[in-house]
């Protein structure tokens, strides 16, 4: 993307910018540290959508996401594209709404063909909301509700089952066994086909991410242990209220390496494999999502490309080799689709200098917006976006105004000289940003807006001081 930062100046802001244009469709938005729309303008600010985000600041107020349309939907097309491109068989790429889950977001993933990942009744009922195909809702979970489970049943969405109690309790209730809970009180469920499912299984495949975010290891709370195998195909083929169309498996998040989605897709070709054995015709393979973003300049992802490619050839490969009939492909990838598109603007306040130890620099928000710095110990960059040509000439860092010593949203940022009001950009925040916010401190969780060829509009108002009490309830004891 080109600049218009002054001649000379290279220790800027300026340098997090995309280096090529946008109109090279080939940029991989998960190795990009700002949107791929984000420039700066003649005022010397940071401009994404073609919008200034002082002026969004002004407008909408602080802290603030900024989403980038476009980015999202060059991401969501290059995942859909590559596996059209290297796999022959049918495919369907799922967005991972765990992620950012609104309606805004849903509804975009949806016009650009993609399916919705969900795992709860609220994302469920989020995406349904937002005109999603419920033929393309995956639900996954692993302690689902029993209510959860009716309205899955009900809303015609593909119930990926993640164990035993689960698996019998759906028998159960789609067999119309009678509800006994107050809002299904007298109700019988009984569908008039069997109930689509998938089966989870661990892979026993590690990846190097955080210890939280690593799900294939056989040490996991996720899936149907693999040596149960025997025992689960036998009993799902028994059972005629439900059918098993798939088997799906998910390895972690944040991974940059290859090889583990490349052995885990040759794994699930065997448990296909295996399965037919038991009469099950097992039509789709998901094989997850987790691949990485970039959140610093040292952090190498592969491109979307680079991913989808290696495993439609090992399914492909191995299908082949055990001559079976390719399966529907699925994928569902979340934080390299929306981490990357989206930002968040603060205004910056006070600031505390501890001679020879450390310059803290407040903003208006922190660990109630973005979490993951204190929860992951997740390290992001950061822009001022009023003045990005400003050599970068101090080491600080910028704390939250949260009440606690550990709201520290990034450590050691580098940064011009700052001023209260001056406007602080984190980049990649799409991903488990808002969905994981919170109102610690009893503050009201930020607005978000999208952005586009020049246009703002809001996808997420800000909470108030009144929905903060909201759902508060004063017994008439206690009222003055």
């Amino acid at each position: 993307m080109v600049s218009t930062h002054p001649a000379g100046v290279q220790d800027s802001g300026s340098k997090y910018l995309p280096q090529e244009s946008i109109s090279n469709t080939s940029l991989s938005p998960n190795q990009e540290l700002l949107p791929l729309t984000a420039t700066i303008n003649g005022h010397d600010h940071l401009e994404i959508g073609g919008c200034d985000v002082t002026t969004l600041v002004q407008q909408f107020g602080s802290p603030l996401y900024i989403l980038d349309e476009q980015t999202l939907r060059i991401a969501c097309r290059q995942y859909r594209d590559s596996f059209k491109r290297y796999y022959q068989g049918e495919s369907q790429v799922l967005y991972a709404s765990k992620a950012w889950s609104c309606l805004s977001v849903c509804a975009i993933a949806a016009s650009e063909g993609l399916g919705i990942d969900v795992v709860s009744g609220g994302e469920l009922y989020t995406a349904l909301n937002a005109g999603v195909n419920p033929d393309k809702i995956y639900f996954h979970g692993n302690n689902k509700s029993r209510q959860e489970l009716i309205f899955a049943i009900e809303s015609g969405c593909i119930i990926v089952v993640d164990n035993w109690h689960e698996l019998r309790t759906l028998v159960e209730i789609a067999g119309g066994v009678r509800e006994e809970d107050t809002e299904t009180r007298g109700h019988a469920l009984a569908s008039s086909s069997p109930v689509r499912i998938m089966l989870r299984l661990t892979p026993g495949i590690e990846c190097h991410t955080h210890e939280y975010i690593r799900t294939g290891h056989l040490d996991s709370k996720f899936g149907f242990d693999p040596n149960q195998l025997d025992d689960l195909f036998t009993f799902v083929s028994q059972q005629s209220v439900i059918n098993c169309v798939g088997l799906h498996a998910h390895i972690g998040s944040q991974i940059f390496e290859r090889q583990p989605h490349q052995d885990l897709a040759a794994v699930m070709v065997q448990w296909m494999s295996k399965a037919t054995r038991y009469g099950l015709a097992i039509k789709e393979l998901n094989v997850g999502g987790g691949l990485g973003i970039k959140y610093t300049e040292s952090d190498d992802p592969p491109s979307i490309e680079e991913w989808v490619k290696p495993i439609c050839e090992v399914i492909q490969e191995v299908c082949t080799a055990q001559n079976l009939p390719l399966p529907k492909l699925l994928s569902e990838p979340g934080r390299s689709l929306i981490g990357s598109a989206c930002v968040t603007a603060y205004s910056i306040g006070s600031s505390k200098v501890i001679p020879e130890t450390r310059t803290y620099v407040a903003v208006d928000g922190g660990m109630s917006d973005n979490p993951r710095p204190i929860t992951y110990q997740s390290v992001y960059r950061t822009v001022v976006a009023n003045r990005m040509s400003a050599p970068l000439t101090q080491t600080v860092t910028i704390a939250g105004k949260h009440c606690e010593s550990g709201d520290i949203v990034i450590k050691d940022a580098q940064v011009p000289k700052t001023e209260p009001g001056d406007i602080l950009v984190v980049m990649a925040t799409g991903a488990y940003n808002y969905s994981m916010a919170s109102n610690y401190n009893r503050l009201p969780r930020p607005a978000a807006v999208i952005v586009a060829n020049g246009e703002a509009n809001l996808i997420l108002q800000r909470e108030t001081y009144q929905d903060l009490i909201r759902q508060d309830c004063l017994p008439e004891r206690l009222k003055s």
